[in-house]
């Protein structure tokens, strides 16, 4: 039987921030609280309520949950390192 006074609603992940979104959000890494089940598409819709110009980038970037690629739908996990990554660019 569970105890309902243990269930976790909340979770904190570390997010990697890379090209494009580290320069808008001027950090490298960010740490965020996020509701419980929340799928890794979230951290992107997070970081767009704050830094709308990042919503260009949104059907480009790839999700990656500790150091390994991952559906947008993928369900995150409390302690989670999640990496955005942005189109790479160059030639």
């Amino acid at each position: 039987m569970s105890n309902p006074d243990l269930t976790v609603t909340e979770i904190a992940v570390t997010v990697k921030l890379f090209a494009a979104f580290q320069e808008t959000i001027a950090a490298e890494q960010i740490e965020l609280n996020l509701p419980a089940r929340s799928p890794v598409v979230a951290v992107f819709d997070y970081l767009v309520q704050d830094y709308p110009e990042l919503e260009k980038w949104r059907s480009h970037t790839r999700f990656a949950i500790n150091l390994d690629f991952a559906p947008p739908d993928t369900e995150l996990q409390d302690g989670d390192e999640v990496a955005l990554i942005p189109p790479v660019s160059g030639g």
